[in-house]
This record gives structure tokens, sequence and C-alpha cells, in this order.
């Protein structure tokens, strides 16, 4: 359950914050006439977000066995990279968020009505599709049969609702930096988690050999029916008998992945520009 809270939540998060930008810009630049359009396309994001997440839980239960493990380790890969890419986009970004959008905004409001329901439908629908994708895979990676994955990810959404709003009203302030450089190390570790997962589900449909092939089985030390199975599985996606592909494709996602996001973003820019420069030579 708690890596699902923690996919809501951070993903709810952002797009709460995305939305309070937006509405609290207008309200100061006495714009209020504009916030009908923003929410209009805020709540047609949410909507389309929730048509998308509802389409792959109903649309897979019609596939074959075969079919529906082929689609979901498919669309773990999926979000595991789009995820990866939004935890590093926002640590690069965050600082710039609000003046970006501003600008977007001021476009927006030059052009008409039209402008300002797309552009919050696209700055809201981005992270709701994430989020749809993200909640919708990490689900049925932790899934045990039971609604306690779906119940963590709809209080961890919850959370950022509230959170989003006490931002909004000026009675919560956090570092918002350390928030999502903590947070999204977390989401790391989880997305390795849901990759390792949908490599299982690949090779359980065939599209990749060595389901056979056990790095490792200690299912009589640690029952996944048991009280620590279950917690572990629910927070970091370990199974006590994954496969050698499995623990190899965890290991060389997360190591590297970590290490670059935990490292000074000035270093990494740094290091970026010797290599650029080294190769213009």
């Amino acid at each position: 359950m708690f890596a699902n809270y923690l996919i809501g939540l951070r993903e709810g998060l952002e797009a709460g914050l995305i939305v309070c930008i937006l509405v609290a810009y207008l309200v100061k630049t006495e714009r209020r006439d504009a916030l009908k359009p923003v929410w209009a396309g805020v709540g047609v994001a949410v909507l389309v977000s929730l048509g998308f997440g509802a389409g792959l839980e109903f649309g897979s239960q019609e596939l074959t066995f075969q079919a529906q493990e082929a689609l979901g380790g498919s669309l773990s890969i999926i979000a595991v990279g789009l995820v990866t890419w939004m935890v590093f986009w926002m640590r690069r970004t965050a600082r710039h968020l609000k003046s970006e959008l501003h600008g977007k905004l001021d476009s927006a409001l030059r052009t008409g009505t039209a402008a300002l329901v797309v552009t919050a439908f696209l700055a809201v629908g981005r992270e709701g599709l994430e989020t749809s994708l993200f909640v919708w895979t990490a689900v049925h990676a932790t899934s045990d049969g039971t609604t306690e994955p779906v119940i963590g990810a709809l209080l961890g959404l919850a959370t950022a609702v509230v959170l989003g709003w006490l931002f909004y009203r000026g009675a919560l302030r956090i570092n918002l930096a350390k928030f999502f450089t903590w947070t999204g190390g977390m989401l790391i570790v989880v997305a390795a988690g849901v990759l390792a997962y949908g490599v299982h589900d690949l090779q359980e449909a065939d599209f990749v050999g060595g389901l056979n092939h056990l790095a490792f089985d200690i299912s009589s030390t640690i029952s996944p029916d048991g009280w620590l199975g279950t917690l572990l599985k629910g927070v970091f996606n370990f199974q006590p008998d994954p496969t050698v592909l499995q623990v190899t494709v965890w290991f060389v996602y997360l190591v590297p992945t970590l290490a670059l996001f935990l490292a000074s973003p000035g270093l990494l820019s740094r290091r970026v520009a010797a290599v650029r420069a080294s190769s213009s030579r």
C-alpha cells in the first residue's frame, strides 16, 4: 500500500501545484474571468486521465492470459521510462516551473478562451496520464487480490489534493526541492520493482526467456502470503523467487539511475558540458 500511496501523493501533488500556480496567478493579476476556462481544462484533463485508466483496466480483462501479460509487461516498462524522465525533469525545472507556467498563461490570455482551456489541459493532462499509467502498473505489480493497492493510491491522491489546497491558502510551507528529491528517490526504487515485474510478465507471455532460471528462492523463509512478504511486496515489489533476468534488470536500472538522481545537479551539468566539449574537439 505504501508504494501506491507514494505514487498517488507524488504525482497528484505535482498536478496540484500546477493548478495552484495557474489559479493563483490569475487571481493575483485580477483575471478571475479566466478561471472558468482554466478549470474547464483541468476538468477535461482529469476526465481523460480517468478514462485512460479505466480503459487500461477493463480493456485488459477481455484479453487472453498471454496477451494480458504482454500488455502489462510492455506498459510497465513504458511507465518506468515516463516516471524516470518525470522525476529528473522535475528536479531540473522545479525552480523555473512557476515562471514557465506564467509565461504560457500570459500567451494564452492574449489568444483567447480556447487557448486557456488547452493550456490548462496540457499542463495537467500530462501529469494525469502519467499518473494513471504508473498507478495501474504499480497496482497490478503489488496486487495480492485485495483492494489495498487501490486504496493506497487513492489515499495518496486525496492527500495531494489537501496539500495543494493548503499550499494555495498559504497555510502550509515546505521545502519543495527536498520533498521532490526524497520522493523522487523513493519513486525510483518503486520504479525498479515495477520494471522487474514488467520483465516477469514478458517472461510469462513467452516474449522473453528465462522464466525457469531463478536467481534464488527463499519462499520457505519469507512467505509471499506472510506479513513480511506482503510488506516487502507492497513497498519494493519484492518476490521471494525472482528470475535471474529480473534481478539483473532491477540492479542495472536502480544503481545508475539513483546515483545520477542523487548527484548534485550542478556537478551533473558540469560533467555533461565537459563530455560535450571533449566530443566537439
